[in-house]
């Protein structure tokens, strides 16, 4: 059955910042693909926003930062208390450990339904054991009306660590969008600085921020340590890292005493991700922890074979020998080891891809993650108001 509102009802998301990023890009795919008769949406940002989603606004969503100062800043939680109590939202909606606190300034505010998801975790808390992350996680518990969790790895953890019923914890897939994000059709373009796409180029590719928890110098390492190798396959191989952030320069610094800047391209932030990913032969994400990674979905849509690190829910969406290969984190040898056999083996390459669109199509879709999102939503808003029918929660 499906609800029926007098009105839209307002969902408030919290968020860290509103930027170019994997949470941040999903987050703005949820709002376009939820059915906007039921719900309406505005996103509170703690720190900023950026402009590479204000087109977001054209579609009544309100966009407002707190200007959270970094480090202790008291006030932010005074201006949060007054943001809500102004905008009277039906639900909050907070993510990952930095908004999670956002649940007992919304319980003061008089927000009645509260939800919490957990896309992935931060360098300082990798596994979610970090004592004081777990008793502030299990005071505030008691006030989450449900939690999702994005992968199973996830799912289990909040059951198990953070001690949250069964019944309260769905899990709900990331969506890619399998229009935008599609195999190249021809020739690779020509990007990157000049020469880059020579000599039948075999580029791999990753996206993402460049922080400690991706840990892209380990991808460096290997790309340097394959092209040191005699083997005359490893000559055509280029790296391509779409992305900013504080390992950026590092990972230049690397390139750039190894005397391999010729071969490699780090442009920062780009707004043409997927075009620049369709010049991409293989996909390679390192990262130490990971939820459900959305360029890893946004490469396999594209058609790529994934390199990954075998940590949080990166095993649920790279099937070893069918779409790409596991390795374990910081390895930089075993990385360079399968990265090698793609770019040796090009019909394995080719036959991965094929296989990691179509099951992005068949189980990762932009539709069926709203959906997921909304039947959390009906079956709360049912609690509030029980004359009206609800769906009921999706399943695990």
């Amino acid at each position: 059955m499906t609800i029926t509102f007098d009105r839209p009802r307002l969902v408030v998301h919290l968020v860290q910042q509103l930027e170019v990023g994997g949470i941040e890009n999903g987050l703005i795919n949820l709002i376009r693909h939820m059915p906007a008769d039921r719900y309406r949406h505005a996103i509170v940002c703690l720190k900023d926003y950026s402009t590479y989603h204000a087109h977001i606004q054209s579609r009544g969503v309100e966009i407002i930062s707190l200007n959270k100062r970094e480090g202790k800043d008291f006030g932010h939680y005074l201006r949060m208390f007054r943001t809500l109590r102004a905008l009277q939202p039906d639900l909050i909606h907070t993510r990952n450990l930095h908004g999670i606190e956002g649940q007992l300034v919304a319980a003061l505010a008089g927000v009645k339904l509260r939800v919490h998801g957990e896309h992935g975790r931060e360098m300082n808390d990798l596994h979610g054991r970090r004592l004081k992350y777990q008793v502030l996680r299990r005071m505030l518990r008691p006030l989450i009306g449900h939690f999702i969790a994005v992968s199973s790895d996830l799912e289990q953890w909040l059951i198990d660590s953070v001690g949250a019923e069964p019944d309260k914890v769905s899990r709900i897939s990331n969506g890619v969008d399998s229009i935008q994000f599609h195999p190249r059709l021809g020739p690779p373009a020509a990007i990157g600085p000049a020469g880059f796409m020579r000599d039948n180029a075999f580029v791999i590719g990753s996206v993402g921020k460049m922080d400690e928890v991706k840990d892209y110098p380990t991808l460096v390492e290997a790309f340097l340590r394959l092209i040191a190798s005699p083997h005359p396959a490893h000559q055509r191989m280029r790296l391509l890292i779409v992305g900013d952030g504080p390992q950026r320069a590092q990972c230049l610094d690397m390139l750039v005493r190894a005397g391999a800047m010729e071969r490699a391209w780090l442009p920062g932030e780009r707004t043409d991700v997927a075009q620049l990913m369709r010049a991409m032969d293989l996909f390679v994400l390192p990262s130490l922890a990971e939820g459900s990674s959305n360029t890893i979905l946004e490469a396999m849509a594209t058609g790529l074979p994934v390199v990954a690190s075998a940590v949080g829910g990166n095993p649920g969406l790279v099937h070893p020998g069918f779409t790409g290969i596991l390795v374990p984190p910081r390895t930089p040898d075993l990385l360079a080891a399968a990265i090698a056999d793609y770019c040796r083996i090009p019909d394995m390459g080719a036959r991965h891809g094929m296989r990691a669109r179509s099951h992005v199509i068949a189980r990762h879709s932009l539709p069926e993650m709203a959906r997921g999102y909304t039947a959390v939503y009906d079956a709360l808003t049912r609690e509030l108001y029980p004359c009206q029918a609800a769906a009921s929660l999706p399943s695990a």
